[in-house]
């Protein structure tokens, strides 16, 4: 590997899509990566996160969420609990979220009002806290970006970015950051977001188990070395410059 220090900045191990080989999944990742950081997406999740990161000290950081479709139908109660399970254990974390709006899966208007009405009750959170917040934006990037922009949140996270070019630089205008997952390695699209916008700006992921650079193949945070060649590889930059970049952006933002 040549001195490469990946960080995979957002995935799923506590999924049960990793109950078979977990331990073989996080070596893996040990011998290729700096640090992976583990997204809960709801009670059990965060839990589980946070399970996962007291076992691998030093390498896999948790964060603590609400995931939106989830939102967009679920109970105030529910919400609460995940707020005050959040509060508790606010210095084991790295961030909040992830949590946002998804206007590609929910496409009632209450469904949206309700994500909306949750997604703001976490970013004030982060803002309280002065934690950085991982945004899940999909069809409702601009928005989302609008609601943040609303309240002092130190730093922002738009993980496995997928919107318009627009708006992408709007982000990075702001002082956030853009993550790129490995859909860059076969995405036209992300192709085109990587060579619009600046290296300072973005960051490395794989969102595994999903989005696998490998047809048929599940995703794991070791594959984030696919998104880091793929960006190398359009931008015509050499592979460890690029990793140096991304990955003292990650250390930066999530004070690794």
């Amino acid at each position: 590997m040549g001195g490469i220090i990946i960080i995979d900045v957002h995935c799923h191990l506590d999924f049960k899509d990793f109950n078979r080989n977990r331990e073989e999944v996080i070596e893996r990742a040990r011998s290729k990566l700096r640090a992976v950081i583990d997204s809960g997406v709801g009670l059990g999740g965060n839990r589980r996160a946070l399970e996962l990161a007291s076992l691998n000290p030093g390498f896999i950081y948790p964060t603590m969420g609400f995931h939106p479709v989830d939102a967009s139908k679920a109970r105030q109660d529910l919400i609460g609990e995940v707020v005050s399970q959040i509060e508790s254990n606010i210095d084991l974390i790295v961030a909040v979220g992830e949590t946002g709006m998804d206007f590609h899966h929910t496409r009632d208007e209450e469904g949206r009002r309700r994500q909306e009405e949750t997604f703001r009750v976490f970013v004030e959170l982060a803002a309280e806290h002065e934690m950085p917040l991982v945004v899940h934006a999909r069809d409702a990037e601009e928005r989302a970006l609008e609601t943040v922009l609303e309240y002092r949140v130190p730093e922002v996270i738009f993980h496995c970015y997928g919107g318009s070019i627009e708006t992408a630089r709007r982000i990075l205008d702001e002082g956030y950051y853009i993550s790129i997952s490995t859909l860059v390695a076969f995405s036209e699209h992300h192709m085109e977001l990587v060579r619009a916008i600046p290296l300072e700006g973005m960051l490395t992921e794989t969102d595994s188990p999903y989005l696998s650079p490998f047809r048929g193949k599940r995703n794991e945070p070791a594959f984030v070395e696919e998104a880091v060649r793929a960006i190398a590889r359009i931008k015509d930059m050499d592979l460890e410059d690029v990793d140096s970049i991304t990955t003292a952006n990650a250390e930066r933002v999530f004070g690794l």
